[in-house]
């Protein structure tokens, strides 16, 4: 198999203590027998911005251009994508419809220009179910912020 065509699954999810609060995000890599675990905290962040993180990571650490399946709980990053929001956004010189600037506009350009490298199939998981590995991206998120002194005072609608 060329490397072009390596198939990749990602997992991702973004946390934080409080939103704004202390954040966490975390990506786990699947590539054959191969399993990869990143994460990492942010001091003052939100929860959207981690869940983008988390996909900006885990695609960031891929070392050369392969097919992806990102998974991810975060109907914000994945409608982004699959609803054709960034394209809108980019045509609406990063405005929504409401004529406001769009919020983490720098994270979308970083991702757009990492779906230019990769094929990315963006794909909606159900968070806080019986996923194991968004499960997981959960519990190392939310390990990172902990690791930083943080606190989980999340409420069930901020994650």
């Amino acid at each position: 198999m060329s490397r072009e065509t390596r198939q990749v699954d990602i997992y991702t999810d973004g946390a934080c203590s409080g939103n704004p609060g202390p954040g966490g995000w975390a990506a786990i890599l699947l590539y054959g027998n191969e399993q990869r675990e990143l994460s990492g905290y942010k001091e003052y962040t939100t929860n959207q911005l981690m869940e983008l993180q988390a996909a900006i990571e885990g695609l960031k650490a891929l070392k050369f251009p392969c097919r992806v399946r990102l998974f991810s709980d975060s109907a914000y990053l994945i409608n982004a994508f699959t609803k054709d929001w960034v394209n809108k956004w980019q045509m609406n010189g990063w405005q929504t419809v409401k004529k406001e600037p769009v919020e983490n506009q720098e994270e979308f350009k970083t991702l757009i220009e990492l779906s230019r490298v990769h094929q990315i199939e963006w794909i909606k998981v159900e968070g806080h179910a019986n996923n194991f590995y968004n499960n997981q991206c959960d519990k190392l998120a939310r390990a990172a912020i902990a690791a930083q002194g943080g606190v989980d005072r999340r409420s069930k609608r901020d994650g």
